[in-house]
């Protein structure tokens, strides 16, 4: 029997370290869904179970029927969201409302665009009709990134985006876009707010 893919020991990005790191990220696909506003209205809550509900019917096809050229048994990724802001409201003060952003499962390797529409095809009892169509499968280029590991509520994230600036100030990088990336590795449902960890990762270059 092959052995599990544990993304937890194989990748040494997704670890949670709380000193500052610089990663070169090989190419990336993942599970994703678009939208706009608050976080913490439920129209960002319920597009998490459509990502959960694909992803699963991939991790479990061995088990219904479904196959997958070069599957191997893996454990499903976290929970991951770039972050952004609405360019009408660019100049304005920040407001939660003011958010877009991108909400996303990564994918093996042997995941490609048309396993993807077969497992939407699959899930789609487990998932509201109007976001069905809402899901994509989104391939991301080799990038250079910083991160730094976030303990605490997604409020206070402010102060340790500012120790991952004077790091990068010191290590001669700057960001090379405004937009960030956050990968949940707490479940706030079941995690108190001041014990939550979160990596949050930025593009970078060479300054």
């Amino acid at each position: 029997m092959t052995e599990k893919y544990e993304w937890k020991k194989s990748e040494p990005w997704y670890k949670p370290l709380k000193k500052p790191q610089i990663f070169q990220l090989p190419p990336q696909n993942f599970i994703s869904i678009h939208g706009l506003g608050d976080p913490n209205q439920p129209e960002f809550a319920e597009k998490i179970p459509a990502l959960y509900a694909t992803s699963y019917t991939i991790r479990m096809s061995e088990k219904n029927g479904f196959a997958i050229p070069d599957f191997y048994p893996f454990t499903v990724y976290p929970l991951e969201g770039y972050w952004s802001v609405q360019e009408k409201y660019w100049h304005q003060p920040l407001k939660k409302e003011h958010f877009e952003y991108d909400i996303m499962i990564k994918q093996p390797a042997f995941v490609t665009p048309e396993i993807f529409a077969a497992a939407c095809k699959k899930a789609s009892g487990k998932i509201p009709q109007h976001l069905q169509t809402a899901l994509t499968f989104r391939s991301e280029a080799p990038m250079t990134v910083a991160q730094i590991l976030h303990v605490g509520s997604y409020d206070d994230e402010p102060a340790t985006f500012a120790r991952l600036a004077i790091f990068l100030q010191e290590q001669g990088y700057v960001r090379s876009e405004k937009e960030h990336k956050e990968i949940y590795l707490s479940d706030p449902r079941k995690t108190a707010p001041d014990k939550c960890k979160t990596l949050l990762r930025v593009k970078i270059a060479k300054a």
